[in-house]
């Protein structure tokens, strides 16, 4: 691992990260020829790229039902028992994010609001290259579920067999998953954005990946949603001198040994430290059933040795990291010093693999130093908003002035003209027709919108009318019957 140390008054810059993006010019190229092909050619393009990248022939694309009972009939029950737990955490923590439809109404009778609704159909993509990823498939299915969408369907490049992982597919079948397609890399991305003769489009793709799968999610966003442009994992470990070198150690490699490319740092006060988890990190690494991974990941983690705490953690927030372990003493009175991560790990018996599998809140994260500026996968990823206004006259008359000026202000006529016209139909309706204007039927000007007017004092004095309310003396009615 490279090593940086600063010295009392150094600051860390983001520049000396050096890190990659999320994909290169290359990987671009291939996403564009790709997806075009995908776009043309539909299911006869996906199965030339199984053929070619996945070395399997397919005759149906679609996962059956048998192939979803017979994965069922294989996978043990001790993983059946761990899958549904972590599916009842997740689901827990996400329920807690969904919010209603709201509506408030102003002394004017104005009222505006928010209508909240789950998107039609969404499309998560999850890997199968270098491992098998269920509870990916838990992560971004259970959000989706949980926001009320109408269809979920699931990419996922399939076996040298034809089929998809048994695991994937028993994590899918708890999660709520409706179909299931054998498709991997950017063409699984291109066929759900703009869908094939099997494939519908989707309103959304959502699931990490690689480079291309990344490029690929960035050509196709704007034809359909998607969640985020995730690049190689990472870590940001911070250790005082109450952390203990061999945890430190592990959950650098537990990030490392993701891919070549997944990029570790730490950030210490201590740096007579280092040695020791540098030290414990050779002794496992001897065990790492994934050895050449993490080898090759842990090549390009960085070290920082910090003079003092607030240095620590300007490094630490200039670094922006996807997942955050704060190792070190009282780590709930440092929660406020931290402005940038994806998630936070805090004290030194919360590994990051219990936030990967179990806890509950989202492991699909911001990568890259996007923490800066977004956040983990939720459920708003899964619902759409929108604005709700309704106006009285007497709200529009109140605002008038204010909107015909800064329409002016802008050159828009017809925007204040649309006001304007409005204004001028009810005040000819008061001078010349008598009453308000509004149909109620009263002789009261100051009436405005018929709802509280006093001409209907007494009830409407029609015991059939339609409003229910006959001779009742103290309805005020105004349902413009008399």
């Amino acid at each position: 691992m490279r090593r940086i140390d600063l010295n009392p008054g150094d600051v860390f810059d983001a520049s000396q990260l050096h890190r990659d993006s999320a994909f290169d010019a290359e990987a671009m190229k291939v996403a564009v020829d790709i997806i075009d092909n995908v776009r043309g050619r539909g299911d006869d393009a996906l199965r030339e790229y199984a053929a070619k990248f996945d070395g399997v022939e397919l005759a149906a694309l679609e996962v059956s039902d048998e192939e979803m009972e017979e994965a069922l009939g294989l996978v043990d029950e001790a993983f059946m028992r761990s899958i549904e737990y972590a599916a009842d955490n997740i689901t827990d923590f996400h329920r807690r994010q969904l919010q209603q439809s709201w509506f408030s109404t102003r002394k004017d009778g104005a009222i505006t609001g928010q209508k909240v609704t789950p998107l039609d159909r969404v499309g998560i993509y999850v890997p199968g290259g270098r491992a098998q990823y269920p509870s990916t498939v838990l992560m971004n299915a259970i959000p989706a579920s949980v926001a009320g969408v109408g269809e979920i369907i699931m990419c996922t490049p399939p076996q040298k067999d034809g089929k998809v992982n048994p695991y994937t597919l028993a994590a899918a079948n708890v999660a709520g998953v409706d179909r299931i397609f054998k498709t991997g890399g950017a063409q699984a991305i291109g066929a759900m954005a703009y869908g094939t003769q099997s494939i519908p489009a989707v309103d959304k793709v959502t699931g990490p990946g690689n480079a291309f799968v990344a490029a690929a999610k960035k050509l196709v966003s704007g034809d359909c949603g998607i969640d985020m442009i995730a690049g190689p994992s990472e870590v940001c470990v911070m250790a005082d001198d109450s952390a203990i070198p061999e945890f430190v150690a592990i959950d650098l490699m537990a990030q490392a040994e993701h891919d070549p490319k997944a990029t570790c740092y730490l950030v210490t006060t201590e740096p007579e430290m280092v040695d020791d988890i540098l030290e414990a990190m050779e002794e496992l690494l001897q065990q790492s059933e994934r050895e050449e991974i993490t080898r090759a990941s842990l090549e390009h983690g960085l070290i920082i040795t910090c003079a003092t705490l607030t240095q620590a953690f300007d490094a630490v927030n200039a670094i922006a990291p996807e997942h955050l372990e704060i190792c070190m003493s009282d780590p709930w009175e440092l929660l406020g010093a931290v402005r940038h991560a994806g998630a936070i790990f805090l004290g030194s018996w919360t590994p990051e693999s219990v936030g990967d599998y179990i806890a509950g809140p989202n492991h699909t994260l911001p990568t890259g130093g996007t923490a800066a500026f977004s956040g983990p996968l939720s459920v708003d990823d899964f619902v759409k908003k929108s604005s709700v206004i309704s106006y009285t006259f007497d709200a529009l008359e109140s605002e008038a002035d204010a909107v015909m000026t800064l329409a002016a202000r802008e050159g828009l006529w017809a925007h204040g003209r649309a006001v304007d016209v409005r204004m001028a139909f009810m005040h000819y309706a008061m001078e010349h027709m008598g009453g308000c204007g509004c149909g109620c039927g009263c002789d009261d000007d100051d009436c405005g919108c018929g709802e509280d007017c006093d001409c209907h004092e007494g009830g409407c004095g029609d015991p059939d009318c339609a409003c229910g309310h006959g001779d009742d003396p103290a309805h005020e009615c105004s349902c413009g019957c008399r």
